[in-house]
């Protein structure tokens, strides 16, 4: 009997990713694999811990304007807008995620789409979650950009989701030495209200901050109404009295208010 080889699994460039586990050079047989299974423009790969800001271990992409704003822009705090993030904070199962199954249902009208998101090109994620050590999550990330400008296919993203038990247990073995950050894991609300009592002396109580970052990740008062179990109304109540309180009347001013505070962290 004939076997035939496997469809569009880069059997060749797993192998080789799999004999460099601990090695320099995984993170490069990883990415043909990705090209041969995916097709993507661009790679990153980030460590989220529970505390602190992520750490960049790997990308690769052809076009630098992708990656202009990470250091100053996401690693210095916007990271904590991001939904992928969110994926870490809630602990998902290890697997493939596309950045539009998990993005808030305003995502694409947030400040932070617009300010920075859409600078980076992107038009489309799949990342693959796992998880290294306690307290560690990896997100290694795969991205269309303006050098294609076209989306993940269903079959392409299909075919994630297939690879993703084997991905998540090559990244947990090569990044196996990370160490988690100290201490327990942020509550951004709240460190957005301290933040904001000592930059502004603008006094935030924990429903307010609460709002406040779930408007500049991108939730709808809608979307919000149903997170907090509360009516639309009274979300435009807190909305209200969020801008009311720190003197602002857009969320385009929210996000120029809020992003330095989440910056500078505590």
């Amino acid at each position: 009997m004939t076997l035939r080889a496997l469809p569009n699994l880069a059997e060749t460039s797993l192998a080789q990713a799999i004999r460099r586990i601990g090695r320099s050079g995984m993170e490069a047989a990883l990415w043909q694999v990705f090209r041969a299974v995916a097709a993507p423009d661009n790679l990153i790969v980030l460590a989220y811990r529970d505390t602190g800001p992520p750490e960049a271990l790997y990308r690769q992409t052809d076009d630098p304007q992708v990656f202009a704003e990470l250091e100053r822009t996401y690693l210095s705090g916007a990271y904590r807008l991001d939904p992928y993030y969110d994926l870490h904070l809630n602990r998902v199962p290890a697997g493939a995620y596309r950045m539009r199954d998990v993005a808030p249902d305003a995502f694409h009208r947030s400040r932070y789409f617009l300010d920075y998101y859409e600078q980076t090109t992107l038009v489309d994620e799949v990342t693959f979650v796992a998880y290294p050590a306690p307290g560690v999550s990896l997100n290694l990330c795969l991205g269309r950009d303006a050098s294609s400008g076209v989306p993940f296919s269903g079959r392409e993203v299909e075919a994630c989701q297939r690879l993703a038990p084997v991905i998540a247990a090559l990244a947990e073995a090569h990044w196996a030495g990370l160490a988690a950050g100290p201490g327990p894991a942020d509550d951004v609300a709240a460190m957005l209200a301290r933040a904001a009592g000592r930059a502004h002396g603008i006094h935030l109580s924990p429903r307010q901050a609460e709002v406040a970052l779930m408007i500049l990740r991108g939730h709808s008062t809608t979307s919000i109404a149903l997170r907090l179990s509360v009516a639309p109304g009274t979300v435009k109540v807190f909305r209200k009295q969020l801008y009311a309180r720190c003197g602002i009347s857009s969320q385009a001013e929210l996000f120029a208010l809020m992003l330095p505070l989440l910056k500078a962290g505590d």
